[in-house]
């Protein structure tokens, strides 16, 4: 069940524990957005974006870590999405610019907030994470065995 499909408002919705069937987790709208702005290089990409144009060389020599392929990936999908806009210049060579479109600029307030509540619970998702790679340690093997002589 996608939120959007439920009626509810999505902040009401959201902590209901309902299954989900995976075709209709595929086809959320949500769900969609997310798979697009959710991976790991699109939201740096919309964020250097949200700040002015690039070229493609200045956007990979930014992006740290990433590669051409996956830049140009990335590019595609968000050009494909309409949330950035490509432009080609009649130069030699052709100069190629990328900026958000204004439906990607209405993009950059909700990644804005996700980014602050991160960085408001970093604290407590560290112990969270902590605590669970504790807990699936196995139990250490110096511990005397029961029932052993």
């Amino acid at each position: 069940m996608c939120a959007a499909d439920t009626g509810v408002p999505l902040a009401v919705s959201a902590p209901l524990a309902v299954p989900v069937r995976r075709a209709e987790h595929e086809a959320c709208p949500v769900a969609d957005v997310l798979r697009r702005v959710g991976d790991r290089w699109s939201v740096l990409v919309v964020v250097l974006l949200g700040r002015r144009p690039y070229r493609f060389n200045e956007l990979h020599r930014a992006v740290e870590g990433i590669s051409q392929r996956m830049l140009t990936r990335t590019l595609r999908g968000l050009e494909a999405d309409g949330l950035v806009r490509r432009t080609v210049f009649p130069t030699v060579p052709p100069a190629v610019e990328y900026e958000l479109t204004e439906l990607g600029g209405t993009l950059l307030g909700p990644l804005s907030a996700v980014a602050e509540w991160a960085m408001a619970h970093r604290g407590e998702i560290e112990a969270a994470r902590a605590a669970a790679a504790q807990a699936a340690e196995p139990p250490s093997s110096s511990a005397p065995a029961s029932g052993l002589k």
